[in-house]
């Protein structure tokens, strides 16, 4: 019996016990920090391989970075049409075709050049006639046959009929006629109904609009004529960065479907006048391109150096290119680094403007980065 009382009142405390401790809470165990993935910490012999120095100022050209296009030289570049009205029956010079100044492009056949040397012999005939009739007048005049009125009538026709001349003969220089032409029209008096459209600048064909047998006009631009050894690069700059640009300065250009090749050259025109409707002012840059590897219509990106200001900077070589975003490994202690975000301008001459996420006097890794952050990835977890 008191085994049994005995039993039940172990049971009774060993419940209540039990029952207390469903109230309290066990505790947990002690949570261990999360380590900063941007921070990385090195040892004595890694650190002498790095170079740190204090973040300062320095004077940074800035440097303008515009879109371009390949262009003709305006001053190198003809647009040749006919001087008359006729249809063509060859065609000598095709799209891409080198050639030079006085080559013949297209031969038309024209009956207005025809009915023009026709007024002209016929203009040539009458001042011979006049010319003649003025030299007997005068002989006649001398022999006191006929009066001086007479012989003045016979000299203004003669006056008119070399009025008639030179103006027909101005009219077929007009239509393209040379001198050597116009003086075999003259010596044989044969009508050639045919025009030759001529190149008037050495270059290459680059644009061609006339084809066998078709009727062209005096208006109609036949033919596109460029030489392009040399080209512009035109590009855009707004109407706040136009002051820092000047007509003759150096400046480069990338041009993309080169690999991003450099070229340099010289600023030949600066826009007195803005645009209106985009608030730009255009500029153009002169290039030689003798290998003709620029072409018309090329895109290109231009550099343009503007005057240098004191600005926080660093070198190309303290920049760490992370998830397409840049950043600056800063020294915290004096074994850990942090990588920091930065914002940058653009590079000149191997450094960097810092725009935000730096301080002046923060010491920072400008030799070495690239390891250190080889060194931050091993460690990561």
């Amino acid at each position: 019996m008191k085994r049994t009382f005995f039993a039940v009142l172990v049971s009774i405390l060993l419940l209540t016990l039990m029952a207390g401790c469903k109230d309290k809470k066990i505790p947990s165990a002690v949570a261990t920090p999360v380590s900063d993935p941007s921070v990385v910490e090195v040892t004595p012999e890694f650190l002498k391989r790095l170079t740190i120095t204090l973040a300062s100022e320095g004077d940074l050209a800035e440097t303008l970075r515009v879109p371009a296009n390949v262009e003709v030289d305006e001053h190198r570049v003809a647009r040749i049409g006919s001087a008359v009205t006729g249809r063509v029956t060859e065609i000598h010079a095709f799209l891409g075709q080198t050639v030079k100044r006085g080559d013949v492009l297209t031969t038309l056949n024209s009956t207005e050049l025809s009915a023009a040397q026709l007024i002209y012999i016929k203009a040539l005939s009458q001042e011979g006639l006049q010319r003649r009739a003025v030299e007997r007048a005068r002989l006649l005049f001398a022999a006191d046959v006929i009066g001086g009125a007479e012989l003045q009538k016979r000299e203004a026709d003669l006056v008119q009929a070399r009025a008639e001349l030179h103006a027909s003969l101005e009219q077929l220089k007009v239509l393209g006629m040379g001198t050597s032409a116009i003086t075999k029209l003259a010596a044989t008096r044969r009508v050639n109904s045919l025009s030759s459209i001529i190149a008037t600048l050495d270059g290459v064909v680059i644009e061609r609009n006339v084809t066998s047998g078709q009727v062209v006009q005096p208006a109609e631009p036949l033919y596109t004529v460029a030489d392009l050894s040399h080209v512009w690069l035109v590009a855009e700059v707004t109407e706040q960065q136009a002051s820092h640009v000047k007509k003759g300065e150096v400046v480069q250009a990338e041009i993309p479907a080169l690999d991003g090749k450099r070229i340099e050259g010289r600023l030949i025109f600066v826009a007195d006048t803005v645009n209106p409707d985009r608030r730009t002012v255009q500029v153009r840059m002169d290039v030689e391109n003798h290998e003709r590897m620029l072409k018309p219509e090329m895109l290109a990106s231009m550099l343009i150096l503007v005057k240098s200001q004191r600005r926080l900077v660093v070198p190309a070589a303290a920049v760490v290119r992370e998830d397409n975003k840049d950043h600056i490994f800063v020294q915290l202690d004096e074994k850990r680094f942090q990588l920091r975000r930065v914002l940058l301008g653009h590079e000149s001459d191997h450094y960097f403007p810092v725009l935000e996420g730096l301080k002046i006097g923060e010491r920072i890794v400008t030799e070495g980065a690239f390891h250190l952050n080889n060194e931050r990835k091993r460690e990561e977890p």
